[in-house]
């Protein structure tokens, strides 16, 4: 079993009211092969909502103290941020879950490069709040963007469709 995030598996969670679909992880999750998360919706968050980036630095740093995440309309919702990744962590050790598959770019969820948060549409090298809890907890972290998610994900699917045809 695996968590995916739940804009990825068609939940329009965004910030926007929208979703990112994502069909072949939706698959696994008809499958039961994977269980929808979303750190924002668990931090309380409404939807939809002001954009969010983290200031400052990445998703380590605010664990740290030494970055905020800040909507666009100036509010500060570090707190709401690192409660949902907690509750989101949480979930998952309850589920014994080692592997999820995230919103690349996600000021809570991207592995690799996050926004800038300078709300100008570019990117930084860093983690998201949950990304970075996640991984401190031993927890492998993949975006949707990942060359070889495809084929994985294709290779499980076989092997599920096989057995249910047992």
């Amino acid at each position: 079993m695996i968590a995916i995030s739940a804009c990825l598996a068609g939940e329009a969670v965004r910030y926007d009211g929208s979703h990112k679909l994502y069909a072949p992880l939706k698959m696994l999750q008809e499958y039961g092969l994977a269980v929808p998360v979303c750190p924002e919706i668990l931090g309380g968050l409404p939807v939809p909502r002001a954009p969010a980036e983290i200031t400052g630095g990445d998703g380590k740093d605010v664990w740290q103290g030494r970055a905020r995440v800040v909507a666009q309309d100036g509010e500060d919702v570090t707190d709401a941020f690192m409660q949902g990744a907690q509750r989101a962590l949480e979930y998952l050790k309850q589920r014994h879950i080692t592997h999820v598959i995230l919103k690349a770019n996600s000021p809570s969820c991207g592995s690799g490069l996050i926004y800038s948060g300078r709300f100008d549409g570019t990117l930084k090298t860093g983690s998201g709040v949950a990304t970075a809890l996640f991984e401190a907890n031993g927890i492998t972290v993949w975006h949707e963007e990942h060359p070889e998610l495809t084929d994985c994900i294709a290779q499980i699917l076989r092997g599920a469709r096989a057995e249910k045809n047992e």
